[in-house]
């Protein structure tokens, strides 16, 4: 059946940006150009034939594109949407919340010079007659024997190349593939597409981008391609789709990149050979999370391996413009705060069209706390533990999984009025992994002072024993935070604090540590920078706290006494050693990342080990 767009669809929608009702709207038919992955989602062009408008389906859309419902050149009915600015752009982006397939893809685009035509889908091919009074005669043809040898010969040379090398070679699955095979030919569906990156090396400059294909048995395996390659099959490759591949080589996959459970790893050259399969479905593997609560994610921190989680969104931030060191670039970022079960959490950076688009749609719903499932990020020591996206990383906002619904039943009926902490701020004393780090790598002051390279390229972590030796009253101990997402707030002209990561008013504010200790032992000591959670355990009471105290009268001051109290109390530290530049000149800059009290029959049994050593060694 013939179908088209609706006549001025784009400025329907431009004149009704939030449609209270779905019903309220008349039928809106554009066409889908320009169909490309952006994380978990899919952005696209909506056209209708004059006027065009950026689109972004969401990631419940996600299935429809592989399905191959929605294509590119197809056609869909807006059901729901809303439109949303571009930051420092004078454009707008359509958000598509419900849609429907009208048709597949056309075999071109529509354009205004081609009002009034109706195209049909590739695949209705009608075939017309002319009209023809009484019988046409056609001359006898003449018939030519052949051989069957030659028949075969035909009948290969008419088939489509895809075909023909199915039927000239056999495809093997992705399991049996080794380095040590010659001519191979493999069937498999592309699930996962990188960005084309560009490199710079000792040999020159150059471009790389990978894949992830699956074949039927859902054995995966990563793609890479350089340079004429890489331009070669960029466009070629589109997620969803069935190819035939051959003329690749295999190597043993490094660990340290690889993104998939395969011992090889594949690499294509400008001689490989890649068909597309017309018109069969994609092998699209079910999503496998393995999801770490946020409360353990410590052992993993600055490790290769990539890690999932999930959680509530607890805050967004505004998208900030990032420099990359390496070329001067500047890149989109955006943090999103999550909570999980555990009551801890962290903080997610989400980079280039992770931070415009799926930040953008969270940043709109973050008031209704969605819960996200993120797979793939790598685990970084900022403020202790943060996360960080990758090309490769997918966001899924509000998924149908069980552990989404489980974790969504225990935030609306507790998490939401629990205490929560940051994962990087410390541990209790009673947990297991906190006791193991305070008890490792333990060094003396003097081995961190001594040594200024410490730090130098990336943070050193040690675990310190020592005593709070003093603690100046005048310095500022605290500064105001903003209840939501704690970061430094400012007072309003009328009256409130006003929270720039959350861009809105309170009328209060909470105040955080941010202090300096000096901490000794025997052999030295040391300046020790400390902040919020690990400073409430060596001072003994909330920063609001400590200000009352500050602002009572009396001969024996009380906030004086509080300090004086808090010294000479011994603690085991978890610090962290980095370098940092003053008046161009560097100094370490020591940070307490966990204060845990002495646990002194632990400390015995260090000892006598110490003792032990001692004697074998003598």
């Amino acid at each position: 059946m013939a179908k088209s767009v609706s006549p001025d669809a784009i400025s329907t929608l431009l004149a009704n940006p939030s449609p209270e009702s779905s019903s309220d709207l008349p039928e809106i038919v554009v066409q889908v150009l320009d169909l490309k992955q952006s994380g978990n989602r899919y952005m696209f062009t909506a056209s209708d034939g004059k006027m065009k408008l950026r689109a972004i389906l969401p990631s419940n859309m996600y299935s429809e594109v592989l399905s191959g419902n929605i294509q590119n050149l197809g056609l869909i009915r807006i059901l729901d949407y809303t439109l949303n600015d571009i930051p420092n752009k004078s454009e707008k982006y359509l958000i598509v919340t419900k849609c429907e397939s009208v048709s597949p893809a056309l075999q071109m685009e529509i354009k205004s010079e081609q009002s009034g035509i109706v195209l049909k889908p590739k695949e209705e091919v009608a075939v017309k007659s002319e009209a023809a009074a009484g019988i046409v005669l056609k001359p006898k043809q003449e018939v030519v024997a052949k051989s069957a040898a030659q028949i075969v010969h035909e009948q290969h040379g008419n088939v489509a190349p895809a075909a023909r090398m199915a039927m000239t070679r056999r495809v093997r699955p992705l399991v049996s593939l080794n380095p040590y095979q010659g001519n191979w030919t493999i069937k498999v569906s592309v699930t996962s597409k990188g960005n084309m990156r560009t490199y710079k090396n000792a040999r020159g400059e150059g471009c790389v981008f990978n894949v992830e294909l699956t074949d039927e048995d859902g054995t995966q395996i990563q793609a890479t391609m350089f340079n004429d390659a890489a331009r070669k099959f960029y466009d070629k490759f589109v997620l969803g789709k069935v190819y035939y591949i051959s003329k690749g080589t295999l190597k043993v996959a490094n660990k340290q990149f690889k993104t998939v459970q395969n011992d090889y790893e594949m690499t294509l050259n400008e001689n490989s050979e890649v068909e597309e399969v017309a018109n069969e479905a994609s092998f699209v593997p079910e999503t496998k999370f393995n999801f770490v609560p946020i409360d353990q994610l410590g052992p993993h921190v600055n490790k290769t391996d990539l890690v999932d989680v999930i959680g509530v969104v607890q805050n967004v931030s505004s998208t900030m413009s990032i420099r990359r060191k390496s070329n001067n670039e500047s890149i989109p970022k955006r943090d999103i705060t999550i909570a999980d079960e555990t009551k801890k959490t962290v903080v997610v950076s989400l980079w280039n069209e992770l931070a415009t688009n799926i930040g953008q749609e969270l940043l709109d719903i973050a008031d209704k706390s969605p819960v996200v499932a993120i797979k793939s990020l790598r685990v970084g020591d900022f403020q202790g533990v943060s996360l960080s996206a990758i090309s490769k990383s997918a966001v899924l906002i509000n998924p149908v999984i069980p552990e989404a619904k489980k974790l969504r039943s225990w935030y609306d009926v507790e998490g939401k009025d629990a205490a929560m902490a940051s994962v990087g701020s410390g541990s209790s004393p009673s947990s297991n992994s906190a006791s193991r780090s305070v008890y490792s790598d333990r060094v003396s002051i003097s081995h961190i002072t001594t040594n200024p390279s410490l730090g130098n390229d990336k943070p050193a972590f040690f675990s310190i024993r020592g005593y709070i030796s003093s603690i100046r009253p005048d310095q500022a101990m605290w500064y105001r935070a903003c209840k939501t997402c704690n970061k430094k707030v400012t007072e309003s002209v009328g009256a409130g604090y006003w929270c720039e990561g959350c861009q809105k008013n309170d009328d209060q504010c909470n105040l955080r540590y941010i202090m300096v200790v000096r901490v000794s032992d025997a052999s030295g000591e040391s300046l020790v920078s400390v902040f919020n959670e690990e400073a409430e355990k060596i001072v003994g009471c909330s920063a609001d706290e400590l200000d009352n105290l500050r602002s009572q009268d009396g001969e024996d001051n009380p906030y004086q006494l509080k300090l004086k109290q808090a010294t000479w109390v011994p603690h085991l530290l978890r610090v962290s050693v980095t370098q940092n530049e003053y008046n161009n000149e560097k100094r370490q800059r020591i940070t307490a990342r966990a204060v845990v009290p002495v646990d002194f029959a632990a400390e015995s049994r260090i000892l006598l080990e110490d003792i032990s050593k001692m004697r074998v060694l003598q």
